[in-house]
């Protein structure tokens, strides 16, 4: 107790005493919590009770793996649309860079050649970033195109050290460490992949681990950063729920007991128990800067965290955007649909084809006199998404009028009134329907269609979105 240093808290202008450090338990027998998780069984979340404080950084951002993560559970992209993607991520991340890095593989020509028309873009941000196993092999490809970080995998669990490597943990920490000091000795920054953190030992491996990793740090005077990587889902966000499953709790730990300061920390969530986004807003909330997402949350088994809500989170949490261009997010969901054919659950916050659109007819009747009463937000203005009212037998003339101006975006001279004999005829079809006994709104193919027919029976020419 007299031995141990006192310091200064910046976060909390507090002094506190040096934590007790912790060495690696080399176990001749793999840890796999198997009363946490019964693979014949469902997960069990469980309590101790220890609460650790928010400690929020002065600092957050978004980091993305739209073409890492995001490309291992889809067909690969082409150069041109990771290209383009990438020119719409400089975009939404705005002036102050708060999408700060893109993460690419290598292993492709397809993929190389990507990297190097974006690095030739020249933005600051995001920073074009690379991924490698932990081999030295692999490293050559990053010294070959010169980035200046690359991600490493450093798989942390004793799932993977002793079930897929065949390595005890001495032997998986000393390996990790000697492709880490190839990549410190030729000057390139290594980002730690902590893969199946939510599986392993956090005090046994993982801290002492970043502990190691820290010296390396301050001995090549480059900063190592720990991607805290839920590569199961099994993080959650719950106060006084027992580690390795308590988000704050593995936050916590690498920042007192392992020295990792918050701009060296960052989360990667998967979302196999729904729980993606809100584990990487407590990841925020209680010490690392950056959070790893993948753009409409595309990736490995039930994806990762979505890159696009991570920025409305930001913006809640910061009272703020920062200047960043959310109508790039509408831009991107219409550029997925048309260029790269993949159609987003209609549903789907902030992008699906329905977010923001209200079917109950009470409910559209509240919208149509005041969209705040039923919206969550100026879409119009923030996504370029005017709030929507579904078409049922309560509608009106008004309300299909309503429903062509915003779903087709017709404004000033171009929209429609409800006179107009386009909405007349729809609204005919409409009764019809209703008259014959159907209980359900219209559709919005349904709709669609209508208006076709009635713009082909009027020699009118079609609308377009």
């Amino acid at each position: 107790m007299e031995n141990r240093k006192v310091c200064f808290n910046p976060h909390n202008n507090l002094l506190q005493l040096e934590e007790h450090m912790y060495n690696l338990v080399d176990v001749e027998v793999p840890n796999v919590f198997r009363n946490l998780f019964p693979y014949d069984e469902i997960p069990k979340i469980a309590f101790n009770d220890r609460i650790v404080p928010h400690c929020m950084p002065d600092n957050i951002w978004i980091t993305d793996t739209t073409f890492r993560d995001g490309q291992q559970s889809r067909a690969p992209y082409t150069t041109e649309q990771i290209v383009t993607m990438y020119d719409y991520m400089h975009k939404l991340g705005g002036p102050k860079g708060i999408i700060r890095q893109s993460e690419f593989f290598l292993y492709s020509k397809k993929d190389r050649d990507a990297v190097y028309k974006c690095l030739e873009r020249g933005y600051e941000f995001p920073e074009v970033t690379s991924w490698i196993r932990a081999s030295k092999k692999d490293f050559e490809l990053v010294k070959d195109i010169g980035v200046r970080e690359t991600g490493i995998l450093v798989s942390c669990s004793d799932y993977h050290i002793f079930y897929k490597m065949k390595m005890t943990r001495k032997e998986a920490m000393d390996h990790y460490l000697n492709i880490v000091k190839t990549c410190l000795e030729t000057g390139v920054a290594p980002r730690c992949h902590l893969e199946d953190i939510t599986r392993s030992d956090i005090y046994g491996f993982v801290i002492p681990f970043c502990v190691e990793l820290m010296k390396l740090s301050e001995q090549y005077k480059i900063p190592v950063k720990i991607r805290c990587c839920d590569t199961m889902g099994y993080g959650v966000n719950f106060a006084g729920a027992v580690i390795p499953r308590s988000v704050q709790g593995i936050i916590y730990g690498l920042m007192t007991h392992a020295g990792v300061p918050s701009e060296l920390l960052e989360w990667h969530g998967h979302n196999d128990f729904y729980k993606a986004v809100v584990n990487s807003t407590t990841a925020w909330l209680y010490g690392a800067s950056g959070v790893n997402c993948s753009l409409f949350g595309i990736g490995e088994r039930t994806g990762n965290t979505p890159l696009e809500a991570m920025v409305f989170e930001y913006a809640q949490l910061r009272g703020t955007l920062d200047g960043m261009d959310t109508t790039v997010i509408t831009e991107l969901a219409e550029y997925y649909q048309r260029e790269i054919g993949y159609k987003l659950p209609a549903r789907t916050p902030f992008v699906g084809r329905n977010f923001n659109v209200t079917r109950a007819g009470i409910h559209a009747d509240g919208l149509l006199k005041n969209e705040e009463i039923y919206n969550i937000f100026d879409t119009e203005k923030f996504l370029n998404r005017p709030a929507l009212v579904a078409v049922s037998n309560t509608s009106g003339l008004a309300g299909i009028a309503h429903w062509i101006n915003t779903f087709f975006k017709l404004k000033d001279n171009k929209a429609v009134d409800k006179n107009d004999p386009i909405v007349i005829k729809v609204k005919e079809w409409v009764d019809s329907e209703y008259e014959g006994g159907r209980v359900t709104v219209i559709t919005d193919d349904e709709l669609i269609r209508e208006i076709q027919n009635a713009c082909d029976a009027l020699e009118r020419e079609m609308f377009t979105v």
